[in-house]
């Protein structure tokens, strides 16, 4: 009878190891790809945290944007930051809804308000299965990886462009 019993709890632990596994992998080629795309085109991240993500903003009208090179930021909190953004700091939420129903912060938009707290408009808004690409890219190519030399710009790039020659190994 305890052998029975044990053996769903087994099921289901061998279970949750697989999916955790399955999260924990590195995303593929396309995956880090698209979320590429994302930052620099419909997201525009570039635009306050810079090409490079490392807080070197292309347009003096936008907001500053941190250091992402040098985040200690982990995945679910890289996440949480795209979708809700940092209310009252110029990072806009990217998710349409996030301050409608309480899924930020366990806020609402009235909470926001009450607060004094503004959120700048995103570019674009994104799916979540595109706020977790461009976490993976950040995880993947930015987050840790130290400041933009030449190797890393020719591989963000996918060649030794300008702006990729002007930098040191």
């Amino acid at each position: 009878m305890a052998a029975a019993m044990l053996k769903p709890a087994t099921i289901a632990l061998a279970l949750v190891a697989s999916l955790a596994g399955a999260r924990a992998q590195e995303p593929d080629a396309a995956d880090l790809a698209a979320g590429l795309r994302l930052f620099r085109a419909k997201a525009n991240c570039q635009a306050c945290h810079g090409w490079a993500a490392d807080g070197r903003k292309m347009d003096s009208q936008m907001p500053d944007g941190a250091n992402l090179r040098e985040t200690q930021l982990d995945r679910k909190q890289i996440v949480t930051t795209i979708q809700c953004g940092r209310p009252g700091a110029g990072m806009p939420a990217y998710d349409r809804l996030a301050y409608s129903d309480g899924r930020c912060h366990g806020m609402k938009s009235a909470d926001l308000a009450k607060a004094g707290l503004t959120l700048t408009d995103p570019p674009a808004t994104l799916a979540a299965r595109e706020i977790e690409l461009v976490a993976d890219f950040l995880l993947a190519k930015v987050v840790g990886k130290g400041p933009m030399n030449r190797a890393r710009c020719v591989e963000y790039w996918g060649g030794d462009v300008d702006v990729c020659k002007a930098l040191a190994q």
